[in-house]
């Protein structure tokens, strides 16, 4: 009763957080003391840049099926698991009801990119040289990617957490058949294999770099995999969550490594670091009021607008075997209002599409003409 008393009231930390956020101390210290930047650079450096100057010949090679619509295509996907897509994609997953899913996705590309930055600056190795490479950003997303480190790709990296979480949650919690999971699965594979291919054409990365994001991605999403039922349920219900996770946002921008010159990639990190602890302190402070399954929704019954969903938000199906209770007695104004309309309910996923392609849309008249533009085209 008494631990309970201090969790919800935040005067103190758990004996394993208190752990957690003293280990992290100990690296900072430790890797300022004695210098373990510097010292990793100094062995893995050397290598990867000689890997990188030696893969030039091959991109050169690769890039001689230079065409624009080669190059319209690749710089299109390569906004994938970038700052626009992250900004469009993420909230729409909260918007449509999928709150564990939008929670998870949210923190893991987080994760992501703080270790795949974090090893971008401890290596601080060079991109393709450009010229003789042909560099193309057609975005000034693009172009702030390329003042950042090479190894390991970050496009690949989170690719494959990206769409390996989308996958296992599918499979985990939708219905699903073998030819869903192939279909899935082939998907996923050549998504990745396109993103991959689609940063060597761009002369962003080398195949090293690709192979290294590529690989990382597969070991950190092993390793969400493993936790993430556990960090869902504390970041919903833990003690001292948001003290904790304040603690831990400060201590990951100290731990942070110091790259041979600076990058983007910090800043980065920050925001993503800042939208994590958002995201956090948000879910923990409402989720009882307005993200369980059961909690009403925007425009539910309880505001006296029948709603349905047909396939966007589960707890909102439409279920036939259940008659509809009359809302006549005691009705609000709201109710009375929308009773003046002939529908009986109202499909919720009309303006969740609405939303979704209004987001697509801006793309097209944004993002296209700036890529076009931007070739001469």
């Amino acid at each position: 009763m008494e631990a309970a008393a201090v969790g919800a009231g935040g005067a103190g930390l758990t004996r394993w957080q208190a752990a957690a956020l003293s280990a992290v101390g100990g690296w900072v210290w430790a890797a300022s003391f004695y210098d373990l930047t510097r010292r990793a650079r100094a062995l893995v450096q050397p290598w990867v840049t000689r890997r990188v100057h030696a893969e030039t010949t091959a991109i050169l090679r690769f890039q001689r099926l230079q065409h624009k619509l080669l190059d319209n295509f690749f710089s299109v996907l390569s906004c994938v698991v970038s700052v626009p897509f992250y900004t469009g994609f993420l909230p729409l997953l909260f918007w449509s009801g999928h709150g564990k899913l939008a929670r998870q996705m949210t923190l893991l590309m987080a994760f992501c990119d703080y270790l795949g930055n974090s090893v971008k600056d401890i290596v601080s190795a060079p991109r393709p040289c450009s010229p003789p490479v042909r560099r193309v950003t057609a975005t000034e997303d693009e172009k702030e990617n390329a003042m950042e480190y090479g190894l390991p790709s970050s496009h690949a990296l989170n690719t494959v957490c990206l769409m390996g979480y989308l996958l296992h949650y599918v499979l985990a919690y939708g219905e699903h058949g073998s030819v869903m999971v192939a279909a899935g699965l082939s998907l996923a594979v050549l998504l990745v294999m396109l993103v991959g291919i689609a940063r060597i054409y761009l002369g962003m990365h080398s195949l090293t770099d690709v192979i290294a994001g590529i690989g990382f991605g597969f070991v950190i999403l092993s390793f969400w995999l493993a936790v993430h039922d556990h960090v869902d349920a504390f970041v919903v219900s833990g003690q001292n969550v948001a003290s904790f996770w304040a603690g831990l946002s400060l201590l990951m921008c100290f731990a942070y490594p110091k790259p041979e010159f600076p990058t983007p990639s910090f800043e980065y990190h920050t925001a993503f670091n800042g939208v994590a602890f958002g995201i956090v302190y948000g879910i923990q402070q409402t989720y009882f009021h307005f993200h369980t399954p059961d909690a009403p929704l925007v425009f539910s019954p309880t505001l006296g607008i029948p709603i349905v969903s047909s396939c966007y938000v589960p707890a909102l199906k439409v279920d036939n075997s259940k008659s509809k209770p009359d809302v006549k007695q005691g009705v609000g104004y709201l109710q009375r209002v929308f009773s003046l309309f002939p529908q009986k309910a109202y499909d919720v996923d009309t303006g969740i599409r609405f939303v979704q392609y209004a987001s697509l849309a801006w793309s097209v008249v944004d993002l296209v003409p700036a890529i076009f533009t931007h070739l001469n085209l």
